[in-house]
Formats: structure tokens, sequence, C-alpha cells
């Protein structure tokens, strides 16, 4: 809190404004994006130098920085790892102290100072200089220290921060961002990644379940999935589909392969229509022909299936017709795939 008795209730009653904080806000937002916009006209030979350098690297990108370029440096290098390109994040400081030992001469290293002479990353130049890595500089200075040693020089200069004061690093640090982002996704698109090789690389997230889960890896097998046979009467099979609360029991012969099922709506028509449980027999209400899935469908195609048909279970065969097993939405929505 300021100690200024001048300043502290002036920022106090702009924040009750609401036309105030708009204009602020705004401001930051104006000046930030056109950071970014900067960025297009040194879209040149250097950034596709840069990329060059990054696609022949036989090892990983070394992204580092200080402070809050070394927060953007992280991120920088989180991206490029998920998106291809192998690369993980060294902090400068610790370098100098034995974690400069995890570059390697088959790697390319990228660092982010605005100012260019960061002394933590200036420490680190004769190791990389004697490895004859090449080293990729992101910095607001051309004539600073870091971008004369650099084997390529991305600059990220703006002609002021977001900041009132021009002290704090706002929209040098977007600039940052977002010419890194250019970066990782023109290598992308360079090495033909794809959103198969995404989820490969993002198995816990939602694309990765989508692209990568098999009906195989959550369907019910055994004595999970309720079955019954076509002479069985109605009454005597729902003891067994209510059993195992899948919403349907599976039909199938004697030799184990698919007949029809019967479901929760099918059983709801029986009662309208006051049919006899106890007496009807599952041949006769059974749906023979049914949707079904095989193991190695992925599982969103069984999402689908079901939001096409309107069904909310399936069961589970192979080629042959075989029943290997069932599945509901609510296994898919456990697994994270709806």
């Amino acid at each position: 809190m300021s100690t200024n008795p001048d300043i502290a209730p002036a920022a106090a009653n702009s924040l009750n404004d609401l036309a105030d904080v708009q204009k602020i806000a705004t401001r930051v937002l104006r000046i930030e994006s056109d950071a970014i916009l900067g960025m297009i006209p040194h879209i040149g030979e250097d950034f596709q130098r840069a990329c060059q350098l990054c696609m022949q690297c036989t090892g990983r990108i070394v992204v580092t920085g200080m402070g809050k370029s070394g927060h953007v440096a992280n991120k920088i290098a989180a991206t490029l790892a998920s998106t291809g390109t192998p690369a993980f994040y060294v902090h400068p400081a610790e370098a100098s102290h034995g974690d400069i030992g995890m570059i390697t001469v088959q790697d390319v290293v990228l660092a982010a100072s605005y100012s260019g002479e960061t002394s933590e990353i200036l420490l680190m130049l004769p190791t990389i200089k004697r490895l004859g890595v090449p080293l990729i500089a992101l910095t607001g200075r051309d004539n600073s220290t870091l971008a004369e040693a650099a084997t390529v020089h991305l600059s990220v200069g703006v002609s002021e921060e977001a900041c009132p004061l021009n002290l704090a690093p706002t929209a040098s640090t977007t600039a940052t961002l977002a010419l890194g982002d250019a970066l990782a996704l023109v290598l992308l698109e360079g090495r033909g990644f794809t959103s198969q090789d995404f989820a490969l690389s993002h198995p816990g997230g939602t694309l990765g379940k989508k692209l990568l889960l098999r009906v195989a890896d959550v369907m019910r097998v055994g004595k999970e999935v309720a079955t019954t046979h076509p002479d069985t009467p109605v009454g005597q099979a729902l003891i067994g589909m209510s059993k195992q609360g899948l919403g349907m029991t599976v039909v199938i012969g004697d030799n184990g392969k698919l007949l029809g099922v019967f479901t929760d709506g099918d059983l709801r028509r029986v009662i309208d229509a006051r049919m006899d449980v106890h007496k009807i027999l599952m041949a006769d209400v059974m749906i023979s022909e049914c949707k079904t899935a095989r193991p190695d469908m992925l599982a969103a195609e069984a999402v689908h299936i079901m939001q096409k048909f309107r069904i909310t279970a399936l069961p589970v065969v192979d080629a042959e017709n075989q029943l290997l097993g069932a599945l509901n939405i609510h296994d898919l929505f456990r697994a994270g795939v709806v």
C-alpha cells in the first residue's frame, strides 16, 4: 500500500469508478496488442534462420531467462515441447551452479533477456561458445552483449511498457511470448505435427483422451455385463439388468454371439403395452438390429454413435459378432471422453 496520502485516495477512488477501470484496462490491452503487432516486421531472415536452427537440432532446445523473462522462457519451452520440438527450461542462476551441464553439443540455446545484459545469462556464454552450440537471443536491444554474442538475434523491442511508470515488464514480455509462440508453431507446421501427435504428448488432457482412448480401455467385461438368452422371460432377465446398472441387457446365443439388446427404454415400452414380463420372452421384445462398437474403436467414436442415435449404451463385439463387453455413456463420462 502506498504511504503517499495524495496518491492512495485517488487510486482507491479510481477503482470505484467503472469508467476509470475500463479506461486503464483498455489502455493496457491496446499497448500490449500493439506490441504483438509490432513483432510482425521482425519476421524476416533472422526469424527464418532461428527456425532452421531449431529444425536442424538433434538434441533439445534449451530455453533460459531470468525474472519475468524467465517465466516467459519457461512457457516457451513448454509450448515447444508440447508441439513437437523437444525443449526444456534451465534457470540461468542455477546454470552457473551445475545445471549448465544439461546443455550438450547437440542442443540449441534460446535465451530471453530484454536488456540483453542479464548477468546470469552472460555467465553462460563462455560455455555455450566452447560447446559450439547455436545461440538464439530474444532481446530488446540490438547492440546488447547477448544480441552481439548470438548466432541469431530476434528483436522483441517495444516502444513502451503498459506499466504507467514504464518500468514493470508488461508489453515486452507479451511480445516475447508471442514471438516464442510464432517460433513454436512454425516448427509445428514444419514437422508436420498432427493432432494425434499432440495427443501423445497430452495423454491426460481432453484431446489426448479423445484421440488415444479406445473402447477396449473403458468397456465393461465378463460379469460386469448383463447378458441373457432369447428364451429367457423378461422378468428374469431384469434381475441381472438391474444389478449391473448398464442400462441394458445383451441377448446372446449359446455360441456367445450377439443377437440383440433390451434396454431401459424397451422395458418402459413393454410396461406401457401392459405385457406380462413373467411370460413374454426376450426374443419377442429385444432389438435385434442394434448398434455396436468394436474394441479398437476410439472411445470418442462410441460417443458419436450414442449421440447420433440417441442411445446410452453399446455392446462391444468382434468381427464375428462375438460379444466382448459393453459400455454406457456414464463409463465414457468417467473416462473423461465426454
